[in-house]
């Protein structure tokens, strides 16, 4: 089992290279063409390092279904890390 300083770790880590990611990622939407398709602009709930760490961690744990890993471990014990 993952503990949560292990969890918080990979999380920072994440969290970091996303930042710099997104970052590459605004300097490239400014030089490329105007996009003519509508797109709906709703902001996430969860960001992509917070999916991106529950991820890694279903991938990690022992859990052979997303599902009952996310009702166990994310809702349960994940709750006071995000």
């Amino acid at each position: 089992m993952i503990l949560k300083d292990q969890i918080t770790n990979i999380f920072v880590q994440i969290d970091d290279f996303c930042k710099e990611f997104n970052e590459k990622i605004k300097n490239l939407k400014k030089n490329a063409l105007p996009d003519e398709k509508k797109r709906r602009n709703r902001s996430c709930l969860m960001s992509d390092s917070e999916i991106i760490t529950i991820m890694i961690g279903f991938h990690l744990g022992a859990h052979k279904t997303f599902k009952h890993y996310y009702k166990e471990i994310v809702c349960g014990y994940w709750k006071d890390l995000f």
